[in-house]
């Protein structure tokens, strides 16, 4: 098992990455100190429960712990003010107080949702991350916890960071392949915004990547673990720093929005959002180099780096929009200025975004 700390002063946690590390639950838990007087709720979904729910719960329960448990229907759509009320009804049901622990068990999706019911029930309780999706090695560290709106991403939200991060990667064995893909996508980036050397690396192993491959696997996700935890560290609110987490998500989020949540999925949209700041980068005078090793090593990795020609690129703009990175006619885009670095640019001009949107329709 191999261990990495969000330092946050008194409110740093781990990161548990390992094989088969789940079996360890219950004494994991008792090394944190969570509560076993009070009940704790497990959410997961329809995709993850079948699979895992019934053994964490068992293992749980073997170690003392009270258990309550719910199933989300998966996927974004999911991530909704009425399937936080239902949450928040189960939890109230199950008698959950102050001491008690909400436990996230699932990808990104369960992550957000779960972790915004333990910020919001009682004002805030106890958090615990197990992802089961690559794509959640970055959505569930740091703390970001939301809903969506129709009209905008996880506009509704908090930071509220877990106890801890159990990242059993044995439950990544499971995954569809298109899942597979999606995840590595956030892996990726991670390399562009902060290690030119990690980016060469997962070029140069992207088939092991692909296929699952244990040791290649562990490796991209402790290190794209560690670089999520070092800024996260440094910026845990996003006033400045943080922000450099979100390249490719201005353009990738209003396509997800503009897609209903359910057509693209997030590390597919973030994919051809990375495509377009990196072309922005071009626009502003960057090499080129940015551009092509960027669409190349997406398409290595069987990504799309097109906006689906049927999207309506004012829609797509409306949804920008409504993004928090929005500001007075100007957009803030996160733009690459070589491999492995990033600058927060906050005078793009819409015009700009919207040529590059319409160049994403037409170029492969």
């Amino acid at each position: 098992m191999r261990e990495l700390t969000v330092d946050l002063g008194e409110r740093s946690y781990p990161i548990y990455i390992g094989d088969g590390i789940l079996g360890e639950i219950a004494s994991i838990f008792d090394k944190h100190e969570l509560s076993k007087r009070s009940p704790l709720l497990i959410v997961t979904d329809s995709n993850v429960g079948p699979r895992y729910l019934e053994t964490v719960r068992e293992l749980l329960e073997e170690g003392g712990y009270k258990v309550t448990t719910a199933v989300v229907p998966a996927g974004e759509p999911s991530k909704s003010l009425a399937r936080l009320e239902e949450l928040v009804s189960v939890a109230l049901e199950a008698g959950l107080d102050r001491k008690s622990t909400v436990v996230a068990l699932g990808g990104g999706v369960v992550g957000d949702l779960a972790g915004f019911v333990a910020a919001s029930y009682m004002r805030g309780v106890r958090f615990v991350q197990i992802p089961t999706t690559i794509l959640a090695h970055d959505s569930s560290v740091g703390g970001k916890v939301a809903v969506n709106h129709p009209l905008a991403k996880n506009i509704i939200g908090a930071f509220h960071q877990p106890e801890l991060v159990l990242y059993d990667i044995s439950t990544l064995r499971t995954l569809p392949p298109r899942d597979v893909r999606s995840g590595l996508s956030e892996v990726i980036k991670h390399g562009l915004i902060w290690d030119r050397d990690f980016v060469d690396w997962c070029s140069e192993h992207a088939a092991d990547l692909l296929s699952l491959q244990p040791e290649a696997l562990e490796h991209a996700l402790y290190t794209g673990c560690k670089v999520k935890a070092a800024v996260v560290s440094e910026d845990e609110t996003e006033q400045g720093l943080r922000a450099i987490l979100n390249l490719g998500h201005t353009i990738g989020h209003a396509l997800e929005a503009v897609a209903g949540y359910n057509e693209l999925q997030h590390g597919e949209a973030i994919s051809i959002g990375m495509v377009g700041s990196a072309k922005l980068a071009v626009r502003l005078g960057y090499p080129q180099e940015i551009l092509d090793t960027t669409k190349a090593l997406m398409k290595q990795f069987e990504l799309p780096v097109q906006v689906p020609a049927d999207y309506d690129t004012d829609k797509i703009m409306s949804a920008m929009m409504h993004d928090k990175k929005f500001k007075e006619g100007r957009m803030v885009f996160v733009i690459p200025t070589s491999i492995g670095q990033v600058e927060i640019n906050k005078k793009v001009p819409v015009e700009w975004v919207r040529e590059v949107v319409e160049q994403l329709k037409r170029e492969a």
